[in-house]
């Protein structure tokens, strides 16, 4: 029998500090743009942060945008500010760089220390190009966030760029310094990070939460992320619902973000009708991005106290003696003794409940959508890193097709691209892609809306 409300026992707990560090919480009508380089990009942390919007609060209809692109430092962010990012006129906009300013290996060279401080000069005076663009927009909030880290202390292999991440904390420390004196929003994602590889390494000296090049972080990482931006936001402890009932007397004890109805106990079976608020937080279970490989779900291991802190839809019943049977909508969750379900049981440890289900639905939409909008990222890569510096931004013509041929002759990144720049040329398929993701959204809000579930706790004989 399993004893859910007991899944830390053999965890230590290990608690990411975000003091000081406030975000507020998106709204209904956000539009939201995740500007980045690489690691926002090729990664899922942003689409976790909505996809949490899109099962914690069902109703309040929002937009998010990966503007990350491969490689980008502020000066490559800059610009792009006006085609990539303002053109979607988001009116959040949040904002990392750092790992590309702080350049890579000539920190395995004679003068580090000069070269680490010359990165951070240089990324200091195309920053405050960006922040002069950023100060003209009205009704804009900003974010300002430190970027992941680099891990240089991980001895999974030898391959290390040495204290590179000192001056990415540099360049972290002036976007602290500069969201404060524009009275901004800042997040820092370096600093807690770093500090739970410190953490983990001392008992595996190989472990990362930085990925298998000390950059990019795997699912598991960018739910870290994730999770580290919904708790500046004040997400964390936000149950999905929190249920408590005597069976004995017939009463509901508390029923939070969530709706008890028709509270039944008919000769020891109980009965009622659950109509949460929420969804549960669905966790993947399955790699997804390129050379991914590890699953969103396996956050769990590096912040034990996650399903508290983030997935908690739980139910306590008082007054009943022996075993019992709890089923959702005619599907049998699990047996508990009735010391476990007084103690509470947290439903959204099990994946097989028709909430869950549900919640899933939305996961795999998110999921679709999210490949789609990668391919607008590396469309965007050719025009901003490869179409900008030779006068062809958007020209999509028979030229700029020619030297596009060219290009891929020596430029490996741009032939990698080649399929995908041959179709999205044409105006009609990118106009047909962004309408499927219109699509998708338009469906994640339509089936992401709790419904009235019936609740059965039957005695085991």
């Amino acid at each position: 029998m399993k004893r859910i409300f007991v899944l830390l026992v053999s965890a230590f707990i290990f608690c990411v500090s975000v003091s000081a560090q406030e975000v507020a919480p998106f709204k209904k009508g956000d539009r939201v743009a995740f500007v980045g380089n690489s690691i926002t990009d090729g990664g899922h942390y942003h689409s976790y942060i909505w996809l949490y919007y899109m099962t914690h609060f069902p109703y309040q209809e929002m937009w998010m945008a990966n503007c990350g692109i491969g490689g980008d430092t502020s000066e490559n962010i800059y610009r792009r500010l006006d085609g990539d990012v303002f053109s979607k006129r988001p009116n959040v906009i949040t904002l990392t760089f750092g790992m590309n300013d702080s350049g890579y290996y000539e920190y395995n060279g004679n003068e580090p220390e000069k070269f680490g401080n010359s990165k951070v000069e240089w990324s200091r005076v195309h920053y405050k190009d960006i922040e002069k663009r950023l100060k003209g927009l009205t009704d804009t909030r900003i974010v300002l966030i430190g970027s992941s880290p680099y891990d240089d202390t991980s001895k999974f292999n030898n391959d290390i760029f040495r204290n590179k991440n000192t001056y990415m904390q540099k360049i972290v420390a002036f976007q602290d310094s500069a969201a404060k004196a524009n009275n901004w929003e800042f997040l820092d994602f370096n600093a807690p990070m770093t500090e739970l590889n410190h953490k983990y390494q001392k008992e595996d000296s190989t472990f990362t939460i930085c990925g298998n090049d000390r950059i990019h972080p795997d699912n598991n990482g960018h739910m870290v992320m994730a999770y580290l931006f919904l708790k500046a936001q004040g997400m964390v402890g936000k149950s999905v619902a929190d249920v408590n009932i005597n069976a004995k007397n017939q009463k509901v004890l508390k029923s939070e973000n969530c709706e008890i109805s028709n509270l039944k106990n008919t000769k020891g079976v109980i009965t009622f009708d659950y109509l949460a608020e929420s969804l549960p937080y669905p966790l993947d279970t399955i790699a997804h991005g390129w050379g991914m490989k590890k699953a969103q779900a396996e956050v769990v291991k590096v912040i034990p106290t996650f399903m508290e802190d983030i997935d908690n839809e739980t139910f306590a019943v008082q007054g009943l003696k022996g075993k019992y049977q709890l089923l959702v909508d005619d599907v049998l969750v699990d047996t508990f003794s009735a010391e476990e379900l007084a103690s509470g049981v947290n439903l959204a440890l099990y994946r097989h409940t028709p909430q869950y289900q549900q919640a899933c639905k939305v996961m795999a939409l998110n999921e679709l959508r999210w490949e789609i909008e990668r391919q607008f990222r590396d469309y965007a890569w050719l025009q901003y890193d490869f179409f900008l510096e030779k006068g062809l931004l958007d020209v999509n013509d028979e030229h700029a097709a020619e030297v596009f041929r060219e290009g891929q002759k020596t430029n490996g990144w741009v032939g990698a691209r080649r399929e995908l720049y041959d179709k999205m040329i044409h105006p009609e398929v990118r106009e047909a892609m962004t309408s499927e993701m219109d699509l998708l959204v338009k469906k994640i809000y339509d089936v992401n809306k709790p419904e009235t579930r019936r609740i059965t706790i039957t005695p085991v004989k």
